[in-house]
């Protein structure tokens, strides 16, 4: 057992026992991090992935270190209008990435099964609940959630809520795509931002508002460009790294850090080499801590991620100059929102745009979004001549999947990209 097994132990073991003192001391830990990604960075990555995981870390700790000025969100809520009042969000996804990242997860999985919450649940949503349940979490400010796209926030939410006895704001996004229906949203928008002056007690001036969404744009107009250039440049990465992005384009929508991240990132795919390698699309969360995973894509010089549908949806571009109007229409015509048309629109764009040679859908356990379209995905992206493979695993139980199945599969599909690619490149030189 390595020192981060026998940190997560403690923790999970301390969280039954005492979880304030169990908090203090994932926090220690949390914060001990933080000093090292400022000290000793990872210089292997480009200075945008250094940014954002000194970046997460710390909003992480906010969270938990002052939770009187944090929010409970799930991750499609506008972090624009949170990032206006002045509160840290966390979501589901969010904690319980860090706590799976720490290797306490296991102790919060069985409190939810001691609850009676069904295995077949979300294991994000799962590990989260048994946190907040063993009084790992801090009661928040308030919590803001959404039923778009996940059905776990409508079990999750509104447990806690009555669990916690918290203030809430629920936003119903409707599954049609049209203006009455952003109208409808933006008008909830407009009521939540009356929630927060409430719970908060302080005024929220339109103007900071108006500067978050503005911020969004900029944020989303460099994303946009640095996407463009993704067919020849790729900067080196990691799963981890890769995950913070959605972070960037959700939690943190709004806040001049979301800028300067995307700033930086075109810059840092300005400069990265112009090489021949495998493009990779990818579809859906993140499975940072598979460690076949991790060994195909961490510090590759050889293949790249070159985009993802989730932070590439986070990031879309809205030309709307009522603020209220462009984040409810950022929610309504989310991929994730009304049929499987449009996440497959986005896939297939993506992969032009980035010369992808495949795709990997990653189908996380419990996810029946994401389960019952998946093969329809990868069906359509084929026909369209894009390999495509369903990558099945939990992003955050490592218990439910297997490390020798993925790694054997994984290992066959970049095989048949890299005999793609030869075809191609023979093709070209006969035609």
């Amino acid at each position: 057992m390595d020192i981060l097994d026998k940190f997560g132990t403690m923790v999970g073991n301390q969280s039954y026992k005492d979880p304030e003192k169990a908090r203090k001391l994932l926090l220690t830990g949390y914060r001990l991090q933080e000093k090292r990604l400022q000290l000793f960075p990872d210089k292997k990555i480009p200075a945008s992935g250094q940014y954002a995981a000194r970046l997460v870390m710390q909003t992480i700790i906010r969270a938990l270190a002052k939770p009187d000025q944090a929010a409970m969100v799930s991750i499609f809520v506008p972090g624009e209008l949170l990032t206006a009042a002045g509160l840290t969000p966390y979501s589901v996804e969010a904690l319980s990435c860090f706590l799976a990242g720490t290797k306490c997860e296991q102790a919060f999985l069985r409190k939810t099964e001691e609850e009676g919450f069904p295995e077949t649940m979300c294991s994000y949503h799962r590990v989260f609940l048994g946190a907040a349940l063993s009084g790992l979490l801090p009661q928040p400010k308030c919590m803001i959630y959404t039923n778009l796209a996940c059905d776990g926030n409508m079990m999750t939410f509104p447990y806690l809520k009555e669990t916690y006895d918290l203030p809430g704001f629920y936003i119903d996004v409707p599954y049609e795509k049209d203006k009455e229906s952003v109208s409808y949203v933006a008008g909830q928008l407009r009521d939540m931002k009356h929630f927060l002056e409430e719970v908060t007690g302080e005024k929220i001036p339109e103007q900071a508002v108006a500067k978050a969404v503005s911020n969004s744009k900029k944020a989303s107009a460099y994303y946009q460009k640095q996407l463009a250039l993704r067919k020849d440049h790729d900067p080196v990465t990691t799963m981890t790294n890769e995950l913070y992005a959605i972070f960037m384009c959700h939690l943190l929508s709004g806040s001049k850090e979301a800028v300067k991240y995307t700033k930086l990132l075109l810059e840092d795919v300005k400069k990265a080499p112009k090489e021949d390698e495998l493009h990779v699309l990818w579809m859906h969360i993140m499975p940072f801590l598979q460690e076949p995973v991790r060994e195909v894509f961490n510090y590759s010089d050889h293949i790249h991620i070159s985009a993802c549908d989730f932070v590439a949806d986070g990031f879309q571009m809205v030309s709307e100059e009522d603020p209220y109007e462009a984040m409810a229409k950022k929610m309504v015509y989310s991929i994730y929102n009304g049929n499987v048309d449009q996440r497959i629109q986005m896939a297939e764009q993506l992969a032009r745009e980035t010369d992808a040679d495949g795709g990997i859908l990653f189908a996380h356990w419990g996810c029946k979004g994401t389960l019952g379209v998946s093969n329809l995905i990868k069906h359509s992206l084929e026909s369209e001549g894009i390999p495509t493979m369903i990558l099945d695993g939990d992003g955050c139980n490592p218990a439910n999947t297997s490390d020798g199945q993925v790694s054997t599969r994984l290992q066959a599909f970049v095989e048949m990209l890299e005999e793609g690619r030869e075809e191609k490149k023979h093709d070209t030189l006969c035609m």
